[in-house]
C-alpha cells in the first residue's frame, strides 16, 4: 500500500471512490439506545489518494450512512480539486482615467456649492 498522498485532480465517479476508498464500520455515540449500542450502524470512509476521512453515523440503516458518507466524501473532493483561475491585473485606459478624474472635479464643484449662501 503507498502512502504517499498524491495531489488533486481526484476522480470523484462511483468507480474509482469504490476502488480508492477504505470502509470501516463502528458502533455510533450518542443518544439511541440499546438498538445504536449493539449495532455497527455508522460509516468511516478513508481516500486513500487524499487522505481524507469522512464519517456518517445519522441514520439506522447501514446502506443509508454508506450513501451519505459517499455523498459528503464526494463533496469534499469536488472542493479539493477546485483551481481558481489565474488573475490578471489590468489597468484602466487613458478615457477612464480621465472620465473619472472629470466625473470627480464635477462632484467637487457641487459640493463646494453647497454652503450657506452670502448675504451682499
Amino acid at each position: 500500500m503507498d502512502n504517499t498522498l498524491r495531489p488533486p485532480p481526484y476522480p470523484t465517479d462511483d468507480a474509482s471512490l469504490d476502488r480508492d476508498t477504505d470502509v470501516e464500520t463502528f458502533n455510533p455515540g450518542g443518544p439511541g439506545g440499546q438498538h445504536k449500542n449493539k449495532t455497527q450502524t455508522a460509516v468511516r470512509l478513508r481516500h486513500r489518494p487524499s487522505g481524507t476521512v469522512v464519517t456518517a453515523s445519522e441514520e439506522r440503516k447501514l446502506s443509508d450512512n454508506l450513501r451519505v458518507a459517499f455523498g459528503r466524501l464526494r463533496a469534499r473532493l469536488e472542493r479539493l480539486n477546485f483551481v481558481p483561475k489565474m488573475r490578471r491585473p489590468t489597468r484602466p485606459t487613458r478615457a477612464a482615467r480621465e472620465r473619472r478624474l472629470s466625473e470627480k472635479s464635477k462632484r467637487s464643484e457641487v459640493k463646494s456649492n453647497r454652503g450657506r449662501v452670502k448675504d451682499e
